[in-house]
């Protein structure tokens, strides 16, 4: 399966050695599936620590008025998996990635977790490819005005502040599922409870995750007017 021409207009980057691209568009139940030697799962740890010092460096660069808390928001707020997989969308990459058949037939070109990974491996292809440069081009071609956007306040942050402010409470977050299926998106169910009572519940392939889901519907169910 050779890589479309498109995709060097898609990423804005003409791979040297097109075996790089080829490998960060494969999936580990491909590879595993064909008999491929190599998949996309070493160039995605490497694109994952470009992103952080790139994202780092371009924030730094941008708000020379903004503390370390502000920084460090706005990165994670660009760096999540969710943003990343939305990203990855907008790049049309679902169409690219190389999938075994069960994960094909089960819409893995849609999940959040095969496209932030396959946008980071293919970052991780370019840097290998071409460097730091083109690889920060990449990132403000995928990013772009994203980094002029004030930093927000973390859903769980703006929660517990809300909470103590009507009810001098503190959220509480209890799992009432967990289906131990590793790399589920939706593994672990969160449910928030406030002042004795639930007030949302969320998924996510972490606890963490699934806690924030929970505090963003309880957000926007039962405190959105307030806010």
């Amino acid at each position: 399966m050779s890589i479309p021409g498109g995709m060097s207009r898609l990423l804005g980057y003409a791979f040297q050695d097109q075996e790089l691209l080829e490998t960060a568009l494969t999936h580990t139940s491909y590879a595993h599936e064909t008999g491929r030697p190599r998949d996309n799962e070493r160039l995605e740890y490497l694109g994952d620590a470009v992103l952080g010092l790139v994202i780092a460096r371009d924030l730094y660069a941008a708000h020379p008025d903004w503390n370390e808390g502000q920084l460090t928001r706005a990165r994670a707020a660009l760096v999540n998996r969710r943003t990343l997989a939305e990203r990855a969308r907008e790049l049309q990459l679902g169409g690219f990635v190389r999938l075994g058949g069960t994960e094909r037939h089960g819409g893995g070109e849609n999940k959040d977790s095969i496209l932030a990974d396959c946008l980071e491996a293919v970052l991780g292809a370019i840097f290998l490819d071409g460097g730091l440069d083109p690889a920060a081009k990449f990132l403000n071609l995928v990013f772009g005005a994203s980094l002029e956007i004030p930093p927000q306040r973390d859903a769980k942050t703006q929660l517990n502040e809300l909470a103590h402010a009507r009810f001098k409470s503190t959220p509480q977050y209890r799992g009432v599922g967990d289906t131990e299926v590793q790399n589920d998106d939706e593994r672990f169910n969160v449910e928030v409870w406030i002042d004795g009572e639930p007030w949302g519940r969320g998924v996510g392939r972490s606890k963490q995750d699934a806690e924030r889901a929970a505090a963003e519907v309880a957000l926007r169910r039962r405190l959105g007017a307030d806010d």
